[in-house]
């Protein structure tokens, strides 16, 4: 099984999901609102984690987000906290 990580928008679900091999590793939940981009949550898999698995989806959302000309809530403690230590993604926080 390959250990690489593949990130995708489940449109449906809205939600991304990272899988690797086949397997569903971790997910990052969202809604659009006005423009807006709300992350209420994400989630690694217990077997999944310590591989930068969250870390891969929240660059993910947040790339996605900019390139739809969206906002974005971080509500997730995490996603809030990757753009801390990003701050590169520091413009896409929508004003509270």
């Amino acid at each position: 099984m390959s250990d690489e990580v593949t990130v995708v928008d489940n449109k449906d679900r809205k939600r991304y999901e990272a899988r690797i091999g086949g397997a569903l590793a971790g997910v990052l939940a969202y809604t659009v609102q006005d423009g807006v981009a709300v992350m209420p949550h994400t989630v690694v898999e217990p077997q999944f984690e310590g591989r930068g698995i969250g870390g891969k989806l929240a660059k993910a959302a947040l790339d996605d987000a900019r390139e739809r000309g969206l906002k974005v809530a971080p509500r997730c403690w995490f996603v809030a906290a990757y753009i801390e230590k990003h701050p590169e993604y520091a413009d896409l926080v929508a004003a509270r």
